[in-house]
This record gives C-alpha cells, sequence and structure tokens, in this order.
C-alpha cells in the first residue's frame, strides 16, 4: 500500500516507478539475502536488517530509491511485499499491509536512522546489519577499546581499500536502549574513520556498508571471519593486533594490559639478561611522519610525480634506466590485472608505438599513487621523476627541525644512523642530499628501501640486522610512525620508539611503546 508521497513527485517515486522491476528485484534480493544471514546466525531472533538502493543508470546514486528490510519480522520467512520503499532522504514512499495474528504490525527497521547516514556520509549502494555473535565478543574481549585492529590476514583483501600488510581498524561505538540513539555515535565514528566501510556496537553487532549490495555482503563474510579467527587466536593465547601473531604478553598486542588484569608495563628500552641497558649501536629511521612531515610527501613529492610522470617518460622513454622501470611496472600491472586490481589497465606492447605505450603507463602510475602503493616499481619510477626535480631546483627536501641536530650528535657519538623506508633508496639520497639544512647525508651510514622486504614484515628488520652485522639486535633503535611497524621491528628483537608528528595518524592506545614528539628526547 503506498502511503502519502512528500514532496513533489517524480518519476522515480511515481506509482508506476514503485511497481517497476528494479524496485521488485531489489526487494526479492533483500529477502534472499536475509534467508542465507538467517542461516550464517546473523539475523536471528528477527534481528539485524538489510537495505539497498534501487540501481538505475538514470538515477545518480544520491536519489536513488531506497529498499530497506522492516523490523520485527522473521528474516528467513520474508517475501518482498514486506519490504520497505523510502525515498532517497527517507520518507516512506510504500509500506506493506498488515498481516493477521500472530504477525505485529508492519514498522519499518529501527536501524533505519543509522541506514542513511551510511548513504549520505559514504554514498554507499547497501548496507547491512549483522547480530552475528563474532560481532559482539570481539567487542567484549577489551572492554575498553574503542577500535579492533587486525593485520596480516588474507581475508583482509576482501575489505575495501584494504591488502594484506595493511592494518584493519574498525571503531566501536557504545551500544544503546534503542537502535535509533545510536544515529550520532555511529556518524561520528564515520567521520572520524574515513577510510573504514564498518562500525562495530559494542554487545550488539556491526554495521556494514558498500558501494553495491555485493560489495556490502563480501565485505560482511570478511569482517565475520576475521573476527572469528581473532577470536579463535585469542583462545590460543596470541595476538591477532600483530604481524607474526606471536603470543600475547603484556608488552604486544592492543589489548595486552587488559588482558592480564593489569596496564601495560611501561614501555623503554630493551634490558640484557644481566638487566643492564644495552648501548644503541645503530639508529634505523622511518622518513615520512619521523623525519620529514606526511604533508611534504602527500602535497608536495606524490603531487609532483603525479604531474611530471608523462614529460619524464616521454624525455626519457629511450634510455636503459627509463626503459627497466617500464620493464619493472609492466610486470607490476600484469599482475595486478590478474589479481583486478582497481586502475591497472594493460600496457600494449612496444609495437604499438611510444605514445600508447607512455599513455597506458601513466595511467597506471596515476591510480598506484592516489591508492598510495608501497610497491618497488612505483617508487624506483618516482625517484627518477624526482631526481630531476631536485636537479631543477624544483623541489627541496623538507626534514623537522629537531632532525639536523640529532643526526650531527648521533655522528658524533659514533653511532651509526641508516633509513629505511618505503621510498627508493635514490628518493632518500636525494631527500636528504637536498633539504634546506643542506645534505646531511654526510650523517647516515646507508640507505634500506622495500627491497629488503615490506615494512610490516618481522623478517625485513631480521634482514636488517644481520646486514648491520649486529650481534644483538636489542642495540638498534628504530623510530617510526606507524604501530605496526614498531611491532614488528620489536618482534625482532629492535628497541622502538613510535614518531609523534603533526598529522601523523593515531596509535592505538594502551599500545606499551615509547613515544616522542622530537628527536632530542631521544
Amino acid at each position: 500500500m503506498a502511503s502519502a508521497i512528500i514532496g513533489a513527485p517524480t518519476a522515480a517515486t511515481s506509482q508506476a516507478y514503485l511497481e517497476s522491476n528494479p524496485v521488485r528485484e531489489t526487494k526479492a534480493l533483500i529477502t534472499e539475502l536475509c534467508r542465507q544471514f538467517y542461516h550464517l546466525g546473523w539475523v536471528s531472533g528477527t534481528g539485524g536488517s538489510v537495505t539497498i538502493k534501487v540501481h538505475d543508470e538514470a538515477i545518480p546514486r544520491p536519489n536513488q530509491l531506497i529498499i530497506m528490510s522492516p523490523s520485527g519480522v522473521q528474516k528467513e520467512r520474508m517475501v518482498p511485499e514486506d519490504m520497505y520503499v523510502l525515498s532517497s532522504s527517507g520518507s516512506i514512499l510504500s509500506s506493506p499491509l498488515p498481516k493477521p495474528f500472530p504477525y505485529k504490525p508492519p514498522k519499518c527497521s529501527d536501524c533505519a536512522a543509522l541506514f542513511l547516514k551510511a548513504y549520505e556520509m559514504r554514498n554507499a549502494g547497501a548496507v547491512i546489519h549483522s547480530h552475528g555473535m563474532e560481532s559482539c565478543l570481539v567487542t567484549m574481549i577489551d572492554p575498553l577499546a574503542k577500535e579492533f585492529r587486525i593485520t596480516h590476514m588474507e581475508m583482509i583483501k576482501g575489505i575495501q581499500g584494504h591488502g594484506y600488510y595493511d592494518e584493519l581498524v574498525i571503531p566501536i561505538i557504545e551500544n544503546t536502549a534503542h537502535e535509533r540513539e545510536l544515529t550520532d555515535s555511529l556518524a561520528e565514528a564515520i567521520e572520524a574513520y574515513p577510510k573504514t566501510t564498518a562500525v562495530l556496537v559494542r554487545n550488539h553487532g556491526i554495521y556494514i556498508w558498500g558501494d553495491s549490495w555485493i560489495s556490502a555482503k563480501t565485505q560482511a563474510e570478511c569482517y565475520h571471519y576475521l573476527f572469528d579467527a581473532a577470536i579463535k587466536l585469542h583462545q590460543l593465547g596470541l595476538d591477532w593486533s600483530t604481524p607474526n601473531h606471536g603470543p600475547i604478553t603484556e608488552s604486544r598486542g592492543v589489548l595486552a594490559g587488559h588482558l592480564n588484569g593489569n596496564i601495560s608495563r611501561k614501555a623503554g628500552p630493551l634490558i640484557s639478561n644481566d638487566g643492564v641497558e644495552p648501548s644503541r649501536s645503530c639508529i634505523v629511521l622511518d622518513i615520512e611522519g619521523t623525519t620529514t612531515p606526511i604533508s611534504f610527501v602527500t602535497d608536495v613529492l606524490f603531487p609532483y610525480a603525479r604531474h611530471n610522470v608523462g614529460r619524464h617518460l616521454d624525455a626519457t622513454y629511450y634510455t636503459a634506466e627509463t626503459q627497466d622501470d617500464i620493464k619493472l611496472l609492466r610486470s607490476q600491472v600484469e599482475n595486478d590485472l590478474r589479481q583486478g586490481i582497481a586502475g591497472a589497465v594493460p600496457i600494449p606492447s612496444d609495437d604499438a608505438g611510444k605514445e600508447e605505450v607512455v599513455a597506458a603507463l601513466v595511467a597506471n602510475v596515476e591510480a598506484m599513487i592516489k591508492a598510495d602503493r608501497k610497491i618497488t616499481a612505483l617508487k624506483q619510477l618516482q625517484g627518477h621523476i624526482w631526481r630531476t626535480g631536485f636537479q631543477n631546483n624544483e623541489l627541496k627536501g623538507i626534514v623537522f627541525d629537531d632532525v639536523p641536530g640529532a643526526l650531527e650528535n648521533w655522528h658524533t657519538l659514533g653511532i651509526k644512523v641508516y633509513i629505511y623506508s618505503s621510498g627508493s633508496r635514490l628518493a632518500q639520497r636525494l631527500l636528504f642530499g637536498n633539504t634546506s639544512y643542506g645534505d646531511l647525508r654526510k650523517y647516515l651510514s646507508g640507505f634500506f628501501d622495500t627491497v629488503v622486504g615490506n615494512k610490516k614484515e618481522t623478517s625485513s628488520y631480521i634482514e636488517i640486522s644481520e646486514y648491520l652485522g649486529v650481534d644483538n639486535p636489542s642495540k638498534i633503535l628504530f623510530v617510526t610512525d606507524i604501530y605496526q611497524e614498531a611491532v614488528a621491528a620489536q618482534a625482532a628483537g629492535f628497541e622502538v620508539i613510535i614518531s609523534v608528528r603533526p598529522g601523523n595518524a593515531p596509535v592505538p592506545k594502551n599500545h606499551g611503546i615509547k613515544t616522542i614528539t622530537s628527536f632530542s628526547e631521544i
């Protein structure tokens, strides 16, 4: 039964459109999904809900109709006629007819206000609200945690914008007696975590959205898998929030302090078996967010490379160096295409001509830069582009004011200082060789990049330790702004410090690792 339509009617809200195939198919799809989710334990006891926008190429997504499941209904027994149809602003355009006893009068989902926030703030195409047990338990293990964090699990790749090495972070909001009362806190979480596609509600469940119902469903399955994995790892005494998933200890893991019934021990330098603090023989520094503002990389270096990639490739196309860059990019793009990486486009053979090859290379490089991918093929090419920029005085390296004095001091003390960054070694040398403080490379003993390994892998730091020839890894201090990198280095035996600088991403609370705001504190 169609209710009164609020506002001027349009073709998209006409009675004919409300009875059209796209609307009917979306209603049927929700009933099918709810039956599947019921058997997964996500929408039992009439709980949970699903909403999908009616896809229509002729209507912009913000203006598309919304189909929403009802409240208080056995989700596995719903039929398409039980669905509500809402306008893009949330006005109810069509309601189901009442059913005889023992059915209750029809009522739109209690989640409606929260669904609308996801549609409004993230331009979502579908939203799923699950009451799956896994999504409840992971919020209960640590009642003080405001986030769920997990890394180095294959299914993280199924979450939009994430890969295997990434740390998946999901905000947790507190439950309320009535679902609609969660609206403001959910909106605040969405705003505070721009990369998230989900919000956990403690002791309740989870809200998940995607560009389409397929995206939302895929991510929901991956989230529940990861929650289940975290619970099982916790039962085994293993820490799911660290790259190596090693045993939970007082000094490791987001939940460490609370799991042991006390607060994590105060972080500080590792202590040797005889109780004497080992002296530092080497210091390894990250760049972005540690020696250099993140804004310099994101607002200066990346745009410069993006704007000049075509010019660089065109001018140097036939040089051996650029041909080597192209070879690496071809290999990377072929792998990306096999994996279905967004933004990857085929690169034609050399027979297609220089212009077509360069155009395809530019398209791929721009997509890689936009996604901030930490891959050797991109970093090597960026280094060559930046070299031209530094040589032409179009670029000048930026470091924090406390960095030059610290480097000089450590050099005077005989402490060897190295750089380990996702940027190529060439890019690292260019940055430190052309700063406003002059050439700082005289204070540096060497450079490491991702050829050594991913910065979130413990094996990378073991490799660096062996290269430096240090018998006791605890004599190496690693300074970074990334919590996962600090944990990976710590697992290799390094002393670690987290750099907290303006513009850096927040680190987990109660992480148990020493932090600094200036190198003068080291």
